[in-house]
């Protein structure tokens, strides 16, 4: 371990939006592994990587390796696990990489689900939370939560976190931490006053933006985090506080359905080319 950096042999398991943008702000300390599921996949990151890189100061793609096999993963002192917001797949996922490297600390990018479920589905007690935001290289915010067996990890990850130019911030282990939790029934509340009110989105975003201050409206920020991952942090937190402010509104809920999942899909509350 790097006593300035926190890590110097970090691994990232997933291969989406959260987990290249962490391995390109990675490799501006260390060397980086990250594993992807297929080598469709570990092409694709790769190349998001790269392309990430280009736009991080000090990042180096040189630095990246991408692989397919966990046991690739056996000299990394920090594995963060960054893929769909499941437990069970989590679980798995970090199952095998514990198995792959037993003496490396264990981290999931969770922005929803508690930690204790999941580590309870990897079978360890040493997961801890490390919720990046996405883009990753421009966020600055991680929220971390560091549960009772994890409680070693704490000191290597906040200076890993301020290594990666990151500010670090403690939050209890509850659905959505801090920042979903506050956001997202203002974010569906949005949603709801569409279903009300039958306004254009881009008129409650441009009062948002323009009244609030606020860089994004609401509306577009859904279409933007993709409205399936949304859902999917609405039913977490309603599963755990039972709040109606909590659950998904049912127009979201529809667009889902119709494979209208926002900026990645093509359309959302808006189209995008």
């Amino acid at each position: 371990m790097n006593a300035s950096t926190g890590y110097e042999s970090p691994g990232i398991a997933g291969s989406g939006a959260i987990a290249t943008g962490l391995a390109a702000v990675s490799t501006t300390t260390a060397d980086t592994i990250l594993l992807a599921r297929s080598e469709a996949s570990a092409w694709r990151a790769e190349e998001k990587v790269v392309a990430a890189c280009a736009k991080i100061e000090g990042a180096e793609p040189s630095r990246l390796r991408v692989t397919t096999d966990p046991k690739d993963l056996a000299d990394c002192d920090i594995v963060v696990e960054a893929i769909v917001e499941e437990v069970e797949p989590k679980g798995e996922l970090i199952s095998k990489v514990a198995e792959a490297c037993p003496d490396a600390d264990l981290a999931t990018t969770t922005s929803s689900l508690s930690i204790a479920a999941i580590a309870a589905a990897a079978g360890t007690e040493k997961l801890f939370a490390l919720h990046v935001f996405n883009p990753v290289p421009r966020m600055k915010l991680v929220e971390v939560c560091f549960p009772a067996g994890a409680a070693a990890s704490r000191d290597r990850a906040l200076a890993w976190c301020a290594a990666l130019g990151k500010t670090a911030v403690e939050v209890p282990d509850q659905a959505g931490f801090v920042v979903n939790r506050l956001l997202f029934p203002y974010l569906f509340e949005a949603v709801r006053m569409i279903e009300r009110t039958g306004m254009e989105a881009g008129e409650i975003d441009t009062c948002m933006k323009l009244g609030a201050g606020h860089p994004m409206g609401p509306l577009a920020l859904l279409d933007f985090v993709g409205l399936d991952v949304s859902e999917a942090i609405g039913d977490a937190l309603y599963a755990e506080n039972g709040e109606a402010a909590s659950k998904p509104p049912g127009l979201m809920v529809e667009m889902v359905g119709e494979g209208k999942l926002g900026r990645k899909s093509g359309a959302g509350f808006y189209s995008y080319d």
